[in-house]
């Protein structure tokens, strides 16, 4: 037996943990901040609702992981964690809306491996069920602008509405059973190219001059006045465009910058309006980190009625972390604040340990008995800021010794001193 990973998925050490753990710490704050609650879902859904009519699309069931139980049932590993929210809904009908949930988990993808894309990674969501407002969409488009500055990530927010960018198809000739198919073509755009786009399209059997349209279109240049302007002249009394002036409106009013962009279509087939990506500035991550859009027929499709009206976006945390630790690496092996040494103390120090802890300390402390040299170059490998010797001579004194491993400053304090020092100088 070859122990190795499965193709597309990846270990995460203790000192990849903790800066994943500070990013989705980030992400829950701001998510709360803005009073959405925890939802938790199975990671595994019926396939016969991961695959309904409404829900990813044939395009995402390519990459399904499917499989069956001992009773011969038809399961599916959830791909995101909307399909599953709408499910919730549909199980709960009667839910007091507008209902705001966040959920982090867990997604699975069969689909083909590259930088920053696996098969197994992590989303963090958050979505308004049952509010058609764009207030919603603005508010989303909001709590994203302020978790990626949070993290000290700076990014351009890109956005689009699939109702107007269906009208501007079918404007340009596409044929109403094959706007699904164009657009999933058209999302591929970034990733593969222009040239690549005009050529599966033609392999789609779209004709040379709908497609010379189409490319026409998704290059509109200019500010989003300008697209807007240009976009006004092709096509009239779109609701896509009231709702697209709306948007911009509500966030001029928090000065938060956003980007029209015609060509942004978002590869799902659940979207109903607007669509958003959000990708790094200055970064090797071209991916958008974070993506979504409102899909106000999906949850409908559950409860058997026309329209039950949502809107979310999604934080891949997996690209959201390659990116964090180009700029915040700190080193840090342990989740300790303090390790503390005893010399000839153990018992006094477990005590000391533990009073420490009650003061939301994080401590770790020697439990083999080594050397002050040997406990420093351990508390030295895995990063912990200070080291605490307790020796019976300091005790007698009712003192112990601190050492600054960054500095090397050693100083002698008394049990409030030492609570008073720790508090102001730890995060």
């Amino acid at each position: 037996m070859t122990l190795q990973l499965p193709k597309g998925t990846r270990d995460f050490n203790q000192e990849e943990m903790i800066a994943r753990n500070k990013i989705v710490d980030a992400l829950r704050e701001t998510f709360e901040r803005y009073s959405y609650s925890p939802l938790e879902t199975p990671a595994f859904e019926r396939y016969d609702v991961l695959s309904s009519k409404y829900a990813g699309g044939s395009e995402i069931l390519k990459e399904t992981f499917k499989f069956t139980d001992q009773g011969k049932r038809g399961l599916g590993l959830r791909y995101d964690l909307t399909v599953p929210l709408a499910r919730f809904i549909g199980l709960n009908p009667n839910i007091k809306l507008p209902f705001k949930r966040y959920q982090i988990g867990e997604v699975f993808r069969d689909g083909p491996v590259e930088k920053a894309r696996y098969r197994q990674f992590s989303q963090c969501d958050v979505d308004i069920v049952g509010n058609k407002s764009m207030s919603a969409d603005a508010e989303i488009i909001m709590l994203a602008a302020r978790a990626f500055k949070k993290l000290g990530l700076d990014v351009v927010i890109k956005f689009n509405n699939r109702k107007l960018l269906n009208g501007l198809l079918l404007k340009s000739g596409v044929d109403k059973e094959k706007l699904e198919t164009v657009i999933l073509t058209i999302d591929k755009l970034d990733k593969f190219g222009l040239d690549s786009v005009k050529k599966e399209l033609k392999d789609k059997k779209i004709n040379e001059k709908t497609i010379n349209q189409i490319i026409k279109l998704i290059n509109i240049k200019g500010n989003n006045k300008e697209k807007l302007d240009k976009i006004k002249k092709l096509i009239k009394d779109s609701e896509g465009i009231s709702e697209i002036n709306e948007l911009i409106s509500l966030l001029k009013i928090l000065k938060i910058n956003v980007e029209f962009d015609v060509s942004l279509a978002r590869g799902l087939t659940y979207y109903t309006g607007t669509v958003i990506e959000v990708y790094l500035k200055k970064s090797d991550i071209k991916n958008s980190v974070c993506a979504g859009g409102r899909y106000d027929d999906m949850i409908g499709s559950f409860l058997g009625k026309n329209e039950f009206p949502a809107v979310g976006i999604s934080f891949g945390l997996d690209r959201i972390y390659d990116a964090f630790i180009e700029k915040n690496s700190d080193g840090k092996k342990t989740v300790a604040d303090v390790f503390i040494v005893p010399i000839n103390t153990f018992k006094d120090s477990l005590k000391i340990a533990e009073e420490l802890r009650n003061e939301n300390v994080n401590v770790d402390i020697d439990l083999a008995g080594r050397g002050p040299s040997k406990n420093l170059k351990y508390a030295n490998t895995l990063g912990i800021p200070y080291v605490l010797f307790i020796g019976e001579e300091e005790l007698k004194k009712g003192k112990v010794k601190l050492k600054d491993m960054a500095s090397g400053k050693e100083q002698m304090m008394n049990a409030e001193q030492l609570v008073l020092f720790l508090q102001k100088n730890l995060e």
